[in-house]
């Protein structure tokens, strides 16, 4: 007890999560008589998992982008084509911090790489100060349903590693996020139409289009690489990562020439500290997992949680207001890797779908990020815009309550999030 307590102690003060989630997993195994060794050997195990390639593939091609001008050929492009609509602008912020953040998978990445552009852009629109606050901090965190993200890949090794419930694989679970992330975005979408409908439109021009798109057109058939080559059948998921960082890499380095080679070492080393950062995390806690399972703890907290919830819908809810406290409080890779392992036994317990589980898991983080008190993006956007948190609070609060009922949506509604990939598994069959 006493070294529980020590290590809680030393969380709290911030040491390495790797380090706390390593020290519990070989304190239970000692305590329980079991060879150290095992931790060593889920290291191992990890370089057996192909999928886990695409994690520092994707990474590395996310970084990249947010590197080069890439963004903000985006932003010209969507806001071409979007910016006569009331509101177009931003939705066009919606889209583009959607698409950037599925690639790097880091949301704060995504309000310091587009904020810069977007916030002034919609100032000098005309938009509101706080709801264009809100809407740059609000959608940095969108895009960890649409594929590549890397949290859903994590969360898909995971599950898998754990054999619980239903088999499912990786593609399932992009396939999984494609609507309820829609979802999200044209809610968002509809709230600042209805907010900016008063505001002078943009005159849409053919010729701005066809320069937005002759601009963009290296950029373009990137989702198209991704999401094409998996869901046909062409690549694997590790080989599309591999796939697009290549294409990435050629376009912004050998044909935009705005990364140059001297730069290359810098970018790839950023992003593989946070892939290493990732990966040493994933070894420990499958250690740490496997104590677990073997201690059957998620088979007694099952017990307890049977005996204060009957219904599948309250577990829900609590599953939901949970999520959400905890989204504040850990960062969205760690928030996996410490729960997963804890709450899909006991959903599917509750014969809630494991691929359902990871989408009603990520969106509740999502709006984790902006929760007040402490959603990290708020401290972020606070930096970023040097703007007071309070203000970040009230400027965030009407995209909170849009993207809660979403989430609300999401949980109570299933087949939006397993139809599409039920439907597509039908078809081909």
């Amino acid at each position: 007890m006493l070294l529980t307590l020590v290590l809680i102690v030393l969380a709290l003060l911030g040491a390495p999560l790797f380090a706390i989630i390593a020290a519990a997993a070989l304190l239970g195994f000692y305590q329980n008589e079991v060879d150290l060794m095992v931790v060593a050997i889920e290291f191992y195990r990890l370089a057996d998992m192909s999928i886990l390639l695409a994690i520092p593939l994707f990474t590395f091609a996310g970084y990249l982008l947010s590197e080069s001008r890439a963004p903000e050929r985006l932003m010209r492009l969507t806001q071409a084509l979007l910016g006569w609509l009331p509101g177009g602008l931003a939705m066009v912020a919606l889209t583009a911090c959607a698409l950037l953040t599925a690639f790097t998978g880091a949301s704060g990445v995504t309000i310091v790489a587009l904020g810069a552009l977007l916030y002034p852009a919609l100032i000098q629109a005309g938009y509101k100060e706080n709801f264009s606050l809100g809407l740059v901090t609000t959608s940095g965190s969108l895009g960890l349903l649409f594929a590549p993200s890397l949290p859903l890949i994590l969360y898909g090794v995971i599950a898998q590693q754990m054999s619980v419930g239903r088999s499912f694989t990786i593609d399932e679970l992009f396939l999984a996020g494609i609507v309820p992330g829609i979802l999200m975005l044209v809610m968002l979408s509809a709230w600042s139409y209805w907010q900016n409908r008063h505001l002078p439109l943009a005159r849409f021009t053919a010729t701005e289009a066809r320069q937005a798109l002759t601009e963009a057109r290296w950029e373009l058939p990137l989702p198209f690489v991704v999401l094409g080559g998996i869901y046909s059948g062409y690549f694997a998921v590790s080989e599309a990562a591999a796939v697009t960082t290549v294409y990435v890499l050629i376009v912004e380095v050998l044909i935009h020439r705005e990364i140059s080679l001297r730069q290359l070492p810098d970018v790839m080393r950023n992003a593989m500290v946070m892939v290493g950062g990732i990966l040493v995390i994933l070894g420990v806690s499958l250690a740490s997992t496997n104590y677990l399972i073997d201690a059957d703890v998620p088979g007694r907290l099952f017990g307890f949680v049977k005996e204060h919830i009957s219904s599948q819908l309250t577990f829900l809810m609590a599953l939901n207001i949970f999520l959400l406290i905890l989204g504040t409080m850990l960062d969205i890779f760690a928030a996996l890797v410490i729960m997963i392992p804890l709450l899909l036994p006991i959903a599917v317990g509750y014969e809630v779908d494991p691929v359902h589980l990871g989408i009603i898991f990520l969106a509740n983080m999502q709006i984790g990020y902006f929760t007040p008190p402490v959603g990290m993006n708020l401290f972020i956007a606070s930096y970023r815009f040097e703007r007071p948190l309070l203000q970040l609070y009230k400027a965030t609060l009407p995209f909170f309550f849009i993207l809660l009922l979403a989430v609300l949506i999401i949980t109570y509604w299933p087949a939006l999030t397993l139809g599409l990939p039920s439907w597509l598994d039908s078809s081909g069959g």
